[in-house]
């Protein structure tokens, strides 16, 4: 595996900070990071994927306590969150008033993950919350390794983290926001575990 160093975390939170895009490594797969708070910068991820605007992007934070910044959390889901994350599910809760529009398509929900991956969680750490949406373009086959992203997305990006081949299945997506459990995505997690995990299933 190839190591990054701080230098890289700090080209990476620069980039982010000036509205630009980033691919970066997760549990799963290549994604592309963006400050949810910069709606530009949000609008170029929506663009380079040529993806509708209808469809909601995920969040990565790195902590629980992020997650209760963006979304609304009861015991329950405190449970879940625990048990699964760090690692490759992806939530949808509600959202607070905070979370800009245009990340949840203007829904009143968002998709929260906290990848299981270092220079991810260093990221988000260092700078704050980024898109986490797979590096490929809308309905495409999503491509393991930089050379190949790079290929599909040329300077639109503005820095590439090396981290090999990811080949991963996509993350699991679970919606928690009622109180029946439904699996939207099954994927690195498959629903056996899922529901071994939750007791209320």
């Amino acid at each position: 595996m190839i190591s990054v160093s701080m230098d890289i975390i700090k080209k990476a939170v620069s980039a982010l900070k000036n509205g630009e895009l980033i691919v970066y490594p997760t549990d799963t797969l290549y994604g592309i990071g963006a400050d949810i708070f910069n709606e530009e910068a949000v609008k170029k991820v929506f663009e380079v994927k040529k993806r509708p605007f209808s469809e909601p992007l995920s969040v990565a934070v790195s902590s629980y306590r992020d997650i209760e910044k963006l979304a609304y959390v009861n015991d329950e889901i405190m449970k879940v969150v625990k048990k699964f994350l760090p690692g490759p599910l992806t939530l949808v809760l509600r959202k607070k008033e905070t979370v800009p529009d245009i990340v949840t398509a203007g829904e009143d929900s968002i998709a929260i993950r906290i990848p299981n991956n270092e220079i991810a969680l260093k990221i988000v750490s260092n700078f704050g919350f980024i898109t986490a949406t797979s590096a490929n373009i809308h309905n495409k086959p999503v491509p393991f390794t930089i050379d190949e992203i790079k290929r599909v997305f040329e300077d639109k990006i503005k820095l590439y983290i090396d981290h090999g081949k990811l080949c991963g299945r996509p993350s699991t997506i679970i919606d928690l926001r009622d109180k029946e459990v439904k699996i939207l995505r099954e994927g690195s997690i498959n629903l056996q575990k899922i529901k071994k995990g939750i007791r209320w299933l």
